[in-house]
């Protein structure tokens, strides 16, 4: 890949002297993916300089955590990241259960598992089609939105929501599956096989793709960890880390799975690393179906769980706990914890500090779209411009996670 000072140097001399230009890419820009603006700078057709300026989004969600009680904070955590609710969700959850000591059910746990990796799935998908939307390849996008049309069908079968679902409660789930939504996942599971196969067909080894993304937005590992990238952004440069597998959370060390890396770092690695995903979180999944059991899905301890409601027509102690945890909400013990997760742009974790209120005294997001778009200007300098736009589309950043 050319540079712009290379190509400064191999001019005549007399022509060296070139002029900068900046241009603003976005916050309405369509690749953008979220209302990012970009400032850049070019000489000519090449990128010099690459200035994220973020906020445009900013919801304020980690100071709205504070002003409400910890099982409310449930419905802000998926709208942080809203193409993988489920990842921030579990994170916020596992980091409160971990306040109280919370017990939580094994039906329940596995229900999490299988979310969680079909949360991938669905974010997935919309980097595939949106990507290679970006590249101005239409058709996939129709394929893997078909796939994902399908899966928030799934999704609205659990909880009545297609996005944004706040199914987790801190000790267990809203309620249970239905009856018939195992078999429907393995159907689809079915389907997504083959659709991951198509997709393979479609693009991965056309050569116009491959012109756009071999050895375009090279990010080299000893770079990927100084700049504190995770999920599939970092293992694309080689680097194996998975909280999955390094720091296992509901019995994810029990499952066989892979963790798929590549040693390219390019934008093409990149795009193939969640093309492989795919197929490890099927995997998880059908093993995770195996494993549903009836039983309970939420933790028995009444001042944490909700009674059930037909012990609310016979029980006055039921009614009381009822009453004092929609209206004030448990309290959890004086401390601070800090669980993370794998979701699918990476390291998702709350840092939650407790005073020993009904609300959190402090919560941190540690989102892994802010960290990943550091690597926007070192993956970008020296390329064309028509390569920033790939460049941002294998980063896979996600605005509400930015602009929390």
């Amino acid at each position: 890949m050319t540079t712009a000072p290379e190509r400064q140097e191999a001019l005549p001399e007399g022509q060296m002297h070139t002029q900068i230009m900046s241009l603003n890419v976005g916050p309405q820009h369509p690749s953008t993916h979220g209302v990012l603006r970009l400032v850049v700078d070019m000489d000519g057709e090449y990128v010099v300089k690459v200035t994220p300026h973020m906020g445009y989004l900013h919801t304020g969600f980690e100071k709205t955590f504070e002003n409400r009680t910890y099982q409310q904070g449930v419905t802000y955590a998926p709208r942080t990241d809203y193409l993988h609710s489920f990842g921030h969700e579990l994170a916020y959850v596992l980091s409160v259960e971990k306040l109280l000591q919370a017990d939580v059910p094994e039906r329940a746990t596995t229900v999490r598992v299988i979310l969680h990796e079909l949360g991938r799935i669905h974010s997935h998908l919309v980097f595939v089609g949106t990507g290679l939307l970006d590249l101005g390849a239409l058709t996939p996008f129709f394929y893997a939105f078909r796939e994902k049309e399908a899966l928030q069908d799934l999704f609205e079968a659990v909880c009545g929501y297609r996005m944004n679902q706040g199914y987790f409660r801190v000790g267990g789930l809203y309620r249970d599956i239905p009856n018939d939504w195992a078999p429907r996942v393995e159907k689809f599971l079915d389907q997504m096989e083959r659709g991951v196969t198509e997709y393979s067909t479609l693009f991965a080894q056309n050569p116009i793709f491959l012109d756009r993304a071999k050895g375009v937005g090279v990010i080299p590992p000893e770079v990927a960890i100084d700049l504190g990238l995770t999920g599939p952004n970092l293992r694309a440069s080689g680097v194996p880390l998975d909280h999955r597998k390094d720091n296992p959370y509901c019995g994810y060390e029990s499952y066989d799975f892979n963790v798929i890396t590549s040693t390219d770092g390019d934008s093409l690695a990149r795009f193939n690393m969640r093309l492989l995903e795919f197929g490890e979180s099927i995997k998880i999944v059908r093993q995770a179906l195996k494993r549903l059991k009836p039983g309970p899905i939420k933790d028995p301890n009444r001042k944490i769980s909700l009674p059930p409601r037909h012990e609310l027509e016979t029980s006055m102690e039921a009614v009381i706990h009822h009453f004092k945890l929609v209206t004030e909400g448990f309290h959890p013990p004086t401390g601070e914890v800090y669980v993370p997760v794998e979701s699918a742009r990476g390291e998702v974790g709350y840092y939650i500090v407790s005073d020993g209120g009904s609300m959190p005294y402090r919560v941190k997001i540690r989102a892994p779209s802010f960290v990943n778009l550091q690597a926007l200007e070192y993956a970008c300098v020296g390329a064309q411009f028509a390569d920033l736009i790939t460049i941002l589309a294998t980063i896979d950043p996600v605005l509400g996670d930015v602009d929390r």
